[in-house]
């Protein structure tokens, strides 16, 4: 007879069953990075959310190990034993905007390194809408709130930065646990004025931004004071308004030229409106430079690869994206953040040229 299978006998193990049984390895914890890099808990915390006070090379050990052993914190932890939630809110007026995307790359490339998570919401440029939103993110306890520009009224931040520290762009405003920064928009303006004047223009057209825009009535001014110091053309009706859009900036052109104001060059109070008036002087049988030089504002990265390249003043808005998410630290950090105000710079690409008469 057959011999019979000893069904109680266990089988050999397979390769799966060996690797699910091995032991995996435990996670790594904010006391295995601190032996490994020779400090103690509380410094690789504060190094985390960046309040150590510790030197270059021994953050840059302490990171190292981080990346070595694969540790992540545990937010929630951190917000208990910190009294923080490591996330900062972030009014903006339009998340699609070229402009204020620049800025929200700077503060989200400015946060991830010291493991702060950005909330993004959007105003719209409607003071009602923007409250709420302001409101809301206080409600979800940020640690801090940056604003990007906006008609909120000085009063309403000056009152929220009673309960968070609070960033503003695009005006000066002082305030306790309040810190602004502005772009000397003016002096912007006045730069692409002188730029135009040493090529031989007199007759500069201007196609402003909204006037309940502080840049707009910033720019503006810059323009018509510099225009009178060079006594060039004043005519009222080489300015007009516009709403900071490409479409905007499309039936300013067109409304100049239906005018038949005599122009050789315009200034535009946003690269954007510029996009949209070089559409329409093309659009008219119109050559950029050769028949109109144009001139943007903001210098944004598209404008370098636009047809001609566009002349632009630059403001670094990526850099003010950063200085914002930096002095937002210092506020945290219940430091004073220094004076900034953003200096102006003309770009100088082949949008104008010297007028021949």
């Amino acid at each position: 007879m057959p011999k019979k299978t000893d069904q109680t006998k266990a089988s050999a193990p397979t390769s799966a069953d060996a690797a699910l049984s091995s032991p995996r390895p435990a996670r790594a914890t904010l006391t295995m990075v601190a032996e490994r890099a020779g400090v103690s808990p509380s410094t690789v915390s504060r190094i985390l959310n960046g309040t150590a006070q510790v030197s270059i090379e021994k953050q840059a050990l302490v990171k190292a190990v981080i990346e070595e052993l694969g540790f992540r914190p545990d937010p929630a932890a951190r917000s208990l034993a910190g009294g923080r939630t490591m996330s900062i809110g972030v009014l903006t007026q339009y998340i699609d905007s070229p402009y204020y995307g620049e800025a929200l790359r700077g503060i989200e490339d400015e946060l991830h390194k010291a493991n702060y998570v950005p909330l993004f919401v959007s105003g719209h440029w409607n003071e009602a809408e923007e409250k709420n939103r302001l409101f809301m993110l206080q409600e979800r306890k940020v640690d801090g709130i940056i604003v990007l520009t906006g008609k909120l009224a000085d009063e309403t931040l000056v009152d929220m930065a009673a309960l968070v520290p609070v960033v503003v762009t695009g005006r000066q405003l002082a305030a306790p646990n309040l810190f602004s920064i502005d772009f000397d928009n003016a002096e912007g303006a006045r730069l692409a004025v002188r730029h135009l004047h040493a090529l031989g223009h007199s007759r500069v057209a201007f196609i402003s931004g909204p006037l309940d825009h502080p840049d707009a009535g910033q720019r503006l001014q810059g323009y018509q004071s510099e225009v009178a110091q060079k006594e060039m053309v004043t005519d009222k009706d080489l300015v007009v308004f516009s709403d900071f859009q490409e479409t905007g900036g499309f039936r300013a052109m067109n409304n100049l030229l239906e005018s038949r104001t005599q122009f050789t060059a315009v200034i535009t109070a946003n690269d954007q409106m510029a996009y949209g008036a070089r559409l329409a002087l093309h659009r008219a049988g119109l050559r950029v430079p050769e028949d109109v030089s144009l001139i943007g504002f903001d210098d944004l990265p598209h404008s370098a690869f636009t047809l001609p390249p566009l002349t632009s003043v630059r403001q670094s808005v990526y850099e003010i994206g950063t200085s914002a998410a930096n002095a937002m630290f210092d506020l945290l950090n219940k430091k004073s953040p220094p004076p900034k105000l953003v200096a102006a710079e003309l770009v100088v690409r082949e949008s104008t040229r010297i007028y021949r008469r």
